[in-house]
C-alpha cells in the first residue's frame, strides 16, 4: 500500500473527475503532454529533421495552450551536448477545437547513433488546476540502427530513463522504464500515458481531422499507471504508432512564481508493426 504526498499531482489525476461531477458533464480525462514530435523515431540516414512542439492533449486533439518560448533546447549524442534553442521558431498549431502558439525546430542529423532530444519548457499556469506545468521532455531519434545514448540517465530534474529501446518495439511489445529526479528513482510515480491518437500533419501544423482508433470509453483516452518501489515502470504498446508517458511532479522544484509547481517527466516512444 502506499500513498500519494504531492499535492499538485493529487489536482491533476482528480481534476477531471471533479468538473464531471461539478459540471454534470460525462468523464473525460485528457493530459496535458509537450509534445516533441518527428515522424519516425528510427532512421536509416541522416540530414534535416523537423519537430513539432505544441503543449496539448494529442489522444483527443484537444485545447492547444500558449506557452512561452522554451527554456531549454538541446541534443546529447554520445555523450555531447549541443544548445539547439536558436533552431526553435514560432508556429500556430491546429487541433479539432482551437489553434495555439506552438513552436518547430529543424535539426541537421549527421552521423551513426542515438539522438537524445530534450527540451525544457517554459512553466504554463493551468487556471482550473490553479498550478504551473512544465514538462521536461525527451524523445530519441536513432540513424543507422547503431543504438548508443537511448538508455543513458542526464541527472535532469525530472526525467524518464528507457530499459527498452524508445525506437525499437514491435506492436504488443513491452516498454520499460524508470522514473528519476537528479539521478534517483522515484518511488510509486503517477504516471499518465497517451496515444497520438490523431496523427500530426507536419505541413500544416495541425492533428489529422480524424482518429487512428475509437476508445471504447473516455476512460481509455488517458490511462493513468504507477511506478514500482524502485521507480520502475512497464506498459504494453498494444497499438503501432507514437506513445506519451509523463511523471507527474516528480522534479525537485514544487512553486513557481508564488504557485504550485508540477515538474513532470516526459517521453515519447514508437511501436512499430510486424512485418
Amino acid at each position: 500500500m502506499f500513498t500519494l504526498k504531492k499535492t499538485n499531482t493529487l489536482k491533476r489525476l482528480f481534476r477531471p473527475l471533479t468538473l464531471s461531477l461539478c459540471c454534470a458533464l460525462p468523464l473525460s480525462a485528457q493530459a496535458h503532454f509537450q509534445m516533441l514530435y518527428t515522424p519516425e523515431l528510427l532512421r536509416d540516414k541522416g540530414g534535416e529533421i523537423s519537430f513539432k512542439l505544441p503543449f496539448t492533449h494529442p489522444a483527443a486533439s484537444g485545447h492547444v495552450m500558449n506557452v512561452a518560448k522554451p527554456q531549454a533546447f538541446y541534443v546529447i549524442k554520445k555523450g555531447k551536448q549541443t544548445d539547439l534553442i536558436n533552431t526553435i521558431s514560432n508556429i500556430e498549431w491546429a487541433s479539432s477545437v482551437d489553434k495555439g502558439l506552438a513552436y518547430q525546430a529543424d535539426v541537421t542529423l549527421r552521423g551513426l547513433g542515438d539522438y537524445v532530444f530534450i527540451v525544457q519548457p517554459s512553466p504554463y499556469f493551468e487556471k482550473e488546476e490553479d498550478i504551473y506545468i512544465q514538462q521536461l521532455t525527451k524523445t530519441i531519434v536513432n540513424v543507422g540502427n547503431l543504438p548508443t545514448d537511448w538508455n543513458q540517465d542526464f541527472g535532469l530534474t525530472a526525467e524518464i530513463v528507457p530499459l527498452t529501446k524508445p525506437y525499437a518495439i514491435y506492436e504488443g511489445g513491452i516498454f520499460s522504464a524508470v522514473v528519476k529526479s537528479n539521478g534517483q528513482p522515484v518511488p510509486f510515480a503517477a504516471i499518465e500515458v497517451e496515444f497520438m491518437n490523431y496523427t500530426p500533419d507536419m505541413q500544416s501544423n495541425a492533428f489529422a481531422k480524424t482518429p487512428t482508433m475509437t476508445p471504447p470509453a473516455d476512460v481509455f483516452v488517458t490511462q493513468t499507471i504507477y511506478a514500482d518501489a524502485n521507480g520502475t515502470f512497464h506498459f504494453s504498446l498494444l497499438k503501432a504508432g507514437q506513445w506519451g508517458f509523463a511523471a507527474l511532479g516528480v522534479g525537485e522544484q514544487k512553486t513557481y512564481k508564488g504557485k504550485e509547481l508540477s515538474q513532470d517527466a516526459v517521453i515519447w516512444v514508437q511501436a512499430t508493426k510486424l512485418p
